[in-house]
């Protein structure tokens, strides 16, 4: 088992590192404060041909596996959780899902534009009485001739209030349940559809989040993602792989934090000495450490498989659930370190324990990933 990364893996992981050191983490305050799109970032990330990191040259693509993505992912998240949920939402709920099970006519129509940068993308799946049951959603689409009617409405959208191209899931058999399902690619200005505000959050406040509305919202059926009642084989065709990308985001922010707290822990002078000449202190940066570490690896592994075509719906549940209470942990003990200075907004440690929480949730609770490790676990022994 190989754990080093390639020659190329580390250029890349090296020039992401170095753009979040000199670009990303010094505008983070102020897209915090003033909860804005962080525009200056995703065009610098267009520029730097990351938006097709892992998708074929012939599309515009860099054609890199997909773990260098997560090592993408991982350092945008070290420096900024608002960008680097921008770029997932993006990158993998969006762009990645329009290659895998978009026809050919469709790709050569949309993905040019979202790799550029020119349009930005999204995924829209929860509505207000769907989250964790995701399959219960109540969006409607009925074909009326050349065209599909959308009803209903979406919620906690990343991306939606400024997206220009949306894949929306809807269910165009009601009676068949998950087999009655489609999924469509709704674009900016189609008739009956309309944004939402982004939603006021506490954490992740540049990255925006919002509802996403369908009032007889006229779709051409050459935007029809996949086959009619297959959508639930477009979700599921990327469901693991977003888990493993959101697995490395906590593991991200909590590198971020320990860099910080590290740091602070060599300069902050008490009773004389460094407070890292303390033990109490040695032992929490020792363990923020040593987990986050374990999380890399875990995630590392995970994204391995994934790139190599196997099956990995219980490896990506592993690494959401652990990297997720990792991340949170890991953040949470680097403020301890700051003590009160921690809790003032004046220190980046309070921007990434708000940031860390909003991340936690997304590609499904850590309720849900126990239940996914269970049942994957009850049918390898069946």
């Amino acid at each position: 088992m190989d754990f080093e990364l390639t020659a190329e893996q580390r250029m890349l992981r090296d020039q992401v590192a170095r753009f979040v050191d000199q670009e990303v983490i010094p505008r983070a305050p102020m897209i915090d404060e003033e909860e804005r799109f962080p525009e200056e970032n995703f065009r610098a990330l267009a520029e730097m041909g990351l938006f097709g990191i892992t998708l074929p040259p012939d599309y515009g693509g860099a054609g890199a596996d997909f773990l260098s993505g997560v090592l993408v992912m991982e350092q945008l998240m070290r420096g900024c959780v608002s960008t680097g949920n921008t770029f997932g939402a993006h990158t993998v709920l969006c762009a990645e899902s329009l290659f895998r099970n978009g026809n050919e006519e469709q790709r050569r129509r949309f993905l040019p534009d979202l790799l550029s940068g020119k349009k930005i993308g999204a995924l829209a799946l929860t509505e207000p009485g769907a989250g964790s049951d995701a399959l219960s959603l109540r969006c409607r689409a009925e074909k009326k001739g050349d065209r599909y009617r959308l009803n209903g409405s979406k919620t906690f959208i990343t991306n939606g209030p400024i997206a220009d191209v949306v894949i929306v899931y809807a269910k165009t058999n009601p009676e068949a349940g998950p087999q009655g399902i489609s999924a469509f690619i709704v674009e900016d200005g189609f008739s009956g559809f309309t944004k939402g505000r982004p939603m006021k959050k506490m954490g992740v406040r540049g990255s925006p989040t919002g509802e996403l509305f369908f009032e007889d919202c006229e779709v051409p059926e050459e935007n029809l993602l996949g086959a009619e009642n297959r959508g639930i084989e477009v979700l599921m065709s990327g469901l693991d792989r977003e888990r493993i990308f959101w697995s490395i985001a906590p593991i991200g922010v909590a590198q971020g934090a320990f860099d910080l707290a590290f740091r602070y822990a060599r300069e902050r002078i008490q009773f004389g000495q460094p407070i890292v000449q303390f033990q109490m202190i040695q032992d929490i940066l020792a363990d923020i450490a040593t987990e986050i570490q374990a999380g890399r690896v875990l995630a590392y592994w995970a994204a391995t498989l994934a790139g190599s075509g196997k099956k990995v719906r219980l490896e990506a549940s592993y690494a959401k659930l652990f990297c997720a209470e990792v991340g949170v942990r890991a953040v949470g003990r680097a403020m301890q370190v700051f003590g009160g200075y921690g809790f003032i907004r004046e220190y980046p440690i309070e921007r990434m324990y708000r940031d860390v929480k909003g991340i936690e949730f997304g590609a499904g609770t850590n309720q849900i990933q126990k239940l996914i490790i269970l049942g994957e676990l009850l049918k390898k022994k069946s």
